[in-house]
């Protein structure tokens, strides 16, 4: 192979694993999730 022909292929194979590591990280991390509960004042609405 030429040197052109062995850095695409480098460059290639680096992208699938950056793409796959990606893509593991986005299904295998969930995000937390918190109730928040805010009581909001009577004297703000009007009657």
């Amino acid at each position: 192979m030429s040197r052109a022909t062995s850095f695409l292929v480098l460059v290639v194979i680096l992208v699938v694993v950056v793409v796959g590591g990606l893509f593991y990280l986005d299904q295998a991390v969930e995000p937390q999730t918190q109730t928040v509960e805010k009581v909001l004042p009577d004297d703000q609405f009007a009657r």
